[in-house]
């Protein structure tokens, strides 16, 4: 009994390590697979080395989720962990219900995909618009390459149209945003000449883009839920196959899944989510530490 007693907390440990890689792994699955970032590093594949690409893209998923667990990590120590399952438990509940209301609204098909690509590829011509030269875009932002005339090698005058929206003013900025815009591009120019302009491009769109994004947001709820460690493994290990899965054969995986099902499918899964971590929460609460006088 006493050697039982003695091995059962490992062993438990064990299981909540082994709950929460499979958590993490699971949310990346059906968060990135058909998101923007996925479909960037799919188009950027297909023009540029994959390798490189991918190198690129997972890098920066990396410290995405280096970042995102250690903000998780610090939230522990401001309030009771305890606490801290009930919050990822309202937050998992809350992203579960608005994708189960997305998903029920999309139509049916693959228009959805089409948009975030449409946006996918946008996002890629402003960028090279901007730092290469390559979308041919004046100080005012006017005349954007669009690409299909760019992989068609037809680059010169006769051959570009005008994208709607893409001739926008530009805005006035402040000495202090014109600064910090130098500097960044300062940056940019030097890693590009050090790791190459493919890799920083793959590198850049993929962080601008995953910043933000629900899948930032619920790792820093697992994080703040459960082992640190064991939640950035395996948001790096959903990470790696994503973007793989991007880089070999993203533009063929987008026309064959549909962002309703995936949708509704991820929305399944976090509100399970929500709903272990609301028990967990209520498990680990012990009543004889509620005060019941105080709370009358």
């Amino acid at each position: 009994m006493a050697q039982d007693a003695a091995v059962s907390p490992r062993s438990s440990v064990d299981e909540g390590a082994l709950h929460a890689l499979w958590r993490s792994f699971a949310m990346i699955i059906f968060s990135e697979i058909g998101d923007k970032t996925f479909l960037i590093a799919a188009i950027l594949a297909m023009r540029h080395p994959r390798l490189i690409v991918f190198a690129g893209a997972f890098s920066s998923l990396v410290l995405m989720s280096i970042l995102s667990a250690e903000l998780g990590h610090l939230l522990p120590t401001l309030i009771p962990r305890k606490y801290t399952q009930i919050c990822a438990a309202v937050l998992f509940l809350v992203f579960g219900v608005k994708m189960l209301q997305e998903g029920r609204e999309m139509p049916p098909g693959n228009e959805k995909i089409q948009e975030e690509m449409k946006e996918a590829e946008e996002d890629i011509e402003g960028d090279e618009a901007a730092h290469d030269g390559t979308g041919l875009v004046g100080p005012d932002g006017e005349d954007l390459v669009p690409l299909e005339a760019l992989e068609a090698g037809r680059v010169n005058g006769h051959a570009r149209r005008r994208s709607s929206g893409a001739a926008r003013a530009a805005s006035p900025r402040s000495p202090a945003q014109k600064a910090v815009k130098s500097y960044a591009e300062a940056a940019r120019n030097f890693f590009s000449y050090l790791l190459g302009p493919v890799f920083v491009q793959s590198f850049v769109l993929t962080f601008l883009g995953e910043w933000g994004d629900r899948s930032q947001i619920s790792t820093i709820a697992l994080a703040a839920a459960d082992n640190v460690y064991v939640v950035a493994l395996g948001t790096v290990i959903g990470h790696s196959c994503c973007t793989a899965l991007a880089v070999m054969g993203g533009r063929y995986v987008s026309t064959k899944i549909s962002v309703k099902h995936v949708t509704l499918a991820a929305s399944g899964l976090f509100l399970l989510f929500g709903v272990v971590y609301l028990y967990e929460a209520l498990l680990s609460i012990d009543p004889d530490s509620v005060d019941l006088h105080s709370l009358s």
